[in-house]
């Protein structure tokens, strides 16, 4: 039976190009219209001239990652139904393309957030790595963000400033750029690097959130998703929540995606069945207490696309990208109750059984030094990634079954 083995690819910029994913046994593409500016239509037109290039090297379009959902949408800012409206054009337009899986997250300004994308593995590799005194540096001490240093506790704070007073100028300035611009630009992100002042805009982007927190962006989501959740299903479109990355608050903005009782809240809020989570283990395993087995056999049937990775924890305030198998989540477990979801979802006649995974990011090796790739996402490592899932996929389906 097997998932359907999908792969992350940014458009015809991208290094890694169609025919490399064709040779690698990739089935599905996951990729999105990134040309177009956040809270635009996606007209029809232009998701087939995408979608004709991807048919061309005989793969399809599996998953859209990710239809942006525009920061008006989130505050519940005035205009936020002129862009609910997009949306739920944008939605038809891609269903009338047959396109069903649709990504996206509810993370206020920012998307994931590392604070090395160049730290060097135990094996040599090149990875990425969050460490929490190095972020409350960059917060308090580099965008001095109003209030920051309330939201911490006395001992972080010192942590922090004995980081900032052993940065130079230069790796203070590579900090922010890496957490406001370099890790955003290439997705949705807010600040594309072209501002005079980034940093300035990224406070004023901060400042939209003041008085909103975690129940009023529940709120927010609510909101959206009534509105949308109807075309969906006429559409025939399975919309898939991303959980926050990392799973908790950041710069004082609410994060309400990054625990087992944040989904279960996020799934009651509309009982429809297009409804449903991207299964993130990378995201969900920078929280220690999330126990990520447990998760995928409570949300199972809810789970409309799986990434992949594992991350590993080097002390209370550190992890890193580890791999795939190699990591602090137990892969073996969650891949078996996976499977198992699958084989239910077949013998009960339902038609979205293949369940579509990537390999989530990846560990540069080898050759990926030589290619200009976006962060987290060489070719070699991503492949390694792809081959070991594969295999502990089919090892565990021909046990099971």
């Amino acid at each position: 039976m097997a998932f359907e083995k999908t792969w992350r690819w940014f458009g015809p910029g991208d290094a890694v190009t169609l025919s490399d994913l064709k040779q690698m046994g990739v089935e599905g593409v996951v990729t999105a219209l990134h040309h177009l500016p956040n809270g635009e239509i996606w007209q029809a037109a232009e998701i087939r001239h995408t979608q004709n290039k991807i048919e061309k090297e005989g793969l399809r379009w599996s998953v859209v990652e990710s239809l942006p959902v525009s920061e008006g949408i989130k505050t519940g800012g005035n205009d936020r139904d002129r862009l609910i409206e997009n949306y739920r054009e944008s939605l038809r337009n891609l269903g009338q393309c047959g396109i069903d899986t649709v990504v996206y997250n509810f993370m206020p300004v920012l998307d994931w957030i590392r604070t090395d994308i160049h730290y060097r593995t135990p094996s040599g590799g090149e990875s990425m790595l969050f460490h929490f005194p190095t972020f409350v540096a960059f917060d308090v001490l580099i965008l001095k963000r109003p209030g920051a240093e309330n939201d911490y506790s006395s001992d972080m704070l010192g942590k922090a400033s004995r980081v900032y007073a052993g940065m130079t100028p230069e790796q203070r300035e590579t900090l922010a750029r890496t957490i406001i611009v370099i890790t955003q630009g290439f997705i949705d992100g807010v600040i594309k690097g072209a501002t005079t002042d980034y940093k300035q805009t990224f406070r004023e982007y901060l400042e939209r959130y003041r008085g909103i927190g975690a129940q009023e962006l529940r709120e927010n989501l609510r909101y959206f998703l009534d509105a949308v959740m109807p075309v969906a299903e006429e559409s025939g479109i399975r919309l898939a929540i991303h959980p926050d990355d990392p799973p908790h608050p950041v710069l004082g903005l609410p994060r309400i995606v990054g625990s087992e009782a944040d989904i279960a809240e996020i799934l009651e809020i509309n009982p429809s069945p297009s409804h449903g989570l991207t299964f993130c283990s990378g995201s969900l395993s920078a929280r220690r207490d999330n126990d990520l087995p447990r998760m995928a056999q409570r949300f199972g049937p809810r789970i409309h696309f799986l990434h992949l990775r594992n991350t590993r924890w080097l002390d209370e305030d550190t992890f890193y990208e580890s791999g795939h198998l190699d990591g602090n989540v137990d892969m073996y477990q969650l891949m078996k109750i996976l499977l198992e979801e699958q084989h239910r979802r077949k013998q009960s006649g339902r038609a979205d059984y293949r369940m579509p995974v990537r390999p989530d990011h990846g560990i540069k090796i080898l050759s990926d030094h030589l290619l200009a790739t976006n962060p987290g996402y060489p070719l070699v490592g991503r492949m390694k990634g792809l081959a070991e899932l594969t295999g502990l996929e089919t090892g565990i389906e021909r046990s099971l079954f």
